[in-house]
């Protein structure tokens, strides 16, 4: 039995998760955020993991009895997901969580299953969250310098002709004194980091500025990210770092391989698609990004996931062309990804949602925490820029595990 039913405004939604099996998906303070599980699987890896996903969640909401009364997207039974960047890759999870609590618009819900009240009692009362005391980092895969070394191969490849651009991903490692605490560690991302989707699924944890894809309905929309740039102490200095990305040569041929990997994905699946001439700035409290709107109406009645499926990767966390950037990938990163870069959301029983590409994260187990960044490279990229770049989006997870 589901039941969906409309409650008071909430306040903080992170406030009210509990449990080691907590979900989010937080921005500007809407989303939603979930606890226990009703279901979840483990979805095999290979080409045909998101279409499995599908019908594994068609089959299993199929047989619930919904009581629905709210009846917007999110409400209702709702699945959140994270899979593997690579398709062969183990680890891609979607679970059915026992409790959703939402807001969006102005409106509140809570969806329950089974026995759980489908009424929104006082959280219990939680202590405060124990500091993680000094965190200590190690190299991932590769020291930096190895790092650099992989750049410098990347852009040897690039000025060969062998592809335009290939997105390298670099992990570190993170160990806190203490387990770290879920819910103080979201908090401090949604706080700042507003703009961000603040997720939570299964052990990984970030904010990302990437919307992969949201569906609602025939709409469908996604926002490109590509071409980076630090923010900077003044404004003045910040505003001409930002005019420098937008005339940026390198950053706009970077951008533009992104933008056209995503209207290739969307293009079959719409009936229109808007797509904007040039890209405009997305400031963040780190960094600056070039940004696209994308959007579109659905031709037929695919489900975000079909989206999905037909979107990942893109140029943005994969390169150009797609193919022989993954093979490229392989053999420079020396790691599997896992789940950074792969898409990360959620799905209700109508088949829509929202789904953003897993950045800015890291997967946590206890205390120890694998943190991920990534950097487009291209023909005239420099291999201690893209380090500092690397480093900077890094910061995104470290401050929030060192408690800024």
């Amino acid at each position: 039995m589901v039941r969906t039913v409309a409650v008071a405004d909430p306040g903080d939604l992170l406030a009210h998760l509990r449990g080691p099996a907590s979900y989010a998906w937080v921005r500007h303070g809407e989303g939603m955020v979930a606890w226990g599980e009703a279901a979840r699987v483990t979805v095999p890896p290979g080409p045909g993991r998101f279409a499995w996903a599908r019908d594994w969640l068609a089959q299993t909401l199929g047989e619930a009895d919904i009581d629905d009364q709210v009846r917007v997207p999110g409400s209702g039974p709702v699945a959140f997901g994270s899979f593997t960047f690579d398709p062969a890759s183990p680890g891609s999870v979607l679970a059915v969580p026992a409790a959703v609590l939402a807001r969006r618009g102005g409106r509140a819900w809570l969806t329950t299953i089974g026995r759980v009240p489908a009424t929104l009692a006082p959280a219990a009362p939680q202590p405060a969250p124990a500091p993680t005391g000094p965190v200590r980092y190690g190299d991932g895969s590769l020291s930096a310098p190895q790092w650099q070394h992989a750049v410098s191969l990347a852009v040897e490849r690039i000025r060969r002709g062998d592809l335009k651009k290939v997105v390298l991903a670099r992990d570190l490692d993170a160990v806190a004194e203490r387990p770290i605490d879920l819910r103080a560690l979201l908090s401090r991302l949604t706080r700042r980091y507003p703009a961000c989707y603040t997720f939570s699924c299964a052990g990984l944890v970030g904010a990302t500025p990437e919307l992969l894809v949201r569906r609602t309905g025939e709409a469908v929309e996604s926002l490109v990210l590509a071409g980076t740039t630090a923010r900077a102490a003044t404004l003045a200095e910040d505003a001409a770092r930002g005019t420098a990305l937008l005339s940026s040569g390198k950053d706009r041929h970077e951008h533009a391989c992104a933008v056209d990997s995503v209207r290739d994905a969307l293009a079959p699946l719409c009936k229109d698609l808007t797509v904007p001439a040039a890209p405009e700035l997305l400031k963040l409290s780190n960094v600056q990004h070039l940004a696209s709107p994308v959007s579109g109406r659905l031709s037929e009645g695919a489900s975000v996931l079909d989206v999905v499926a037909a979107m990942h990767p893109t140029a943005a966390v994969g390169g150009t062309p797609t193919g022989r950037a993954v093979e490229l990938i392989g053999r420079l990163e020396g790691m599997d990804r896992g789940r950074y870069s792969g898409p990360v959301g959620w799905i209700d029983a109508r088949g829509d949602g929202e789904w953003g590409i897993a950045l800015r994260c890291g997967s946590i187990e206890g205390s120890h925490v694998r943190l991920f960044a990534g950097c487009g490279i291209m023909a005239d990229s420099d291999p201690a820029a893209e380090l500092a770049e690397a480093q900077s989006k890094l910061r995104v997870m470290q401050d929030a595990l060192e408690g800024r």
